[in-house]
């Protein structure tokens, strides 16, 4: 999302970017309000005891959903939606509240400028991706480093990659106590739920090297988690997600480097 302008903007530079792409005819744009009129609406769904998702009712742009996360003072909200109404604030409150907002690369910053304004919270953004930020706000907090504690029991992880700045959120209450690692698309759950991807760009099939996912998965294999939720609803993996990581990473090595 772009700061309020007089007129379009000529380009969008996530767009432009290789890890993305302008559709055959061209850029577009609309309004938040715009949607509003146009019907769309925050779903949301429990995709794990005390974890929420919130997708939309309509097919939009890249298509991901967002997630609730239970924090100490209400919910974190990890990664966005480009949507939110009175109904959607409605429907969070109701879930607890929001005590804060965490984006795990820039695909996902979407409306979360709108999001922090109508809680009044800290949105947490990792500094290495601080130039994608379109639309300025105060309630932007950058981050640096490999890790930070959002609350004791949900930390932040830097991993790169996908983006310089990219980040997982481990929840450490998640998986019945076991641990559920939240990774956007910095690691993405394949269509199987069997096995994860690092890609540069998913849309233009860009690879990780091997070398860059041998160290992502040398520090993810730190943490302790059971489970995995990637970006999209009904991408998880259940159980065993450790074991699935280093099996993908594996299946990697054997295709990259032979």
């Amino acid at each position: 999302q772009y700061a309020e302008t007089v007129v379009e903007p000529q380009k969008c530079a996530i767009c432009e970017d290789e890890r993305q792409y302008v559709r055959w005819n061209g850029q577009a744009w609309t309004t938040l309000p715009q949607m509003q009129e146009d019907g769309f609406g925050v779903v949301p769904f429990e995709e794990e005891s005390g974890l929420w998702g919130l997708g939309l009712n309509q097919a939009f742009a890249i298509g991901q959903r967002a997630l609730l996360v239970p924090g100490e003072k209400g919910n974190v909200l990890w990664d966005c939606v480009p949507f939110i109404d009175d109904h959607t604030i409605e429907i969070v409150q109701e879930l607890g509240g929001l005590e804060a907002v965490a984006i795990s690369h820039p695909h996902y910053y979407s409306t979360m400028v709108e999001w922090a304004n109508a809680f009044q919270v800290p949105i947490y953004i990792h500094a290495l991706d601080a130039e994608w930020i379109m639309r300025p706000s105060k309630s932007i907090i950058l981050w640096e480093g490999d890790s930070f504690k959002l609350t004791p029991d949900i930390e932040l992880i830097h991993l790169g990659g996908h983006f310089a700045g990219g980040s997982l959120l481990l929840w450490k209450h998640g998986a019945e106590g076991r641990g559920s690692l939240l990774t956007g698309d910095v690691i993405q759950v394949n269509p199987d739920r069997h096995f994860l991807s690092f890609m540069y760009s998913y849309p233009n099939n860009i690879p990780l090297s091997y070398s860059n996912i041998k160290r992502i998965v040398r520090k993810v294999e730190s943490y302790e988690f059971d489970r995995i939720h990637g970006a999209f609803k009904e991408r998880f993996i259940w159980e065993n997600a450790k074991e699935r990581l280093k099996a993908s990473a594996n299946r990697y090595k054997k295709y990259l480097t032979s």
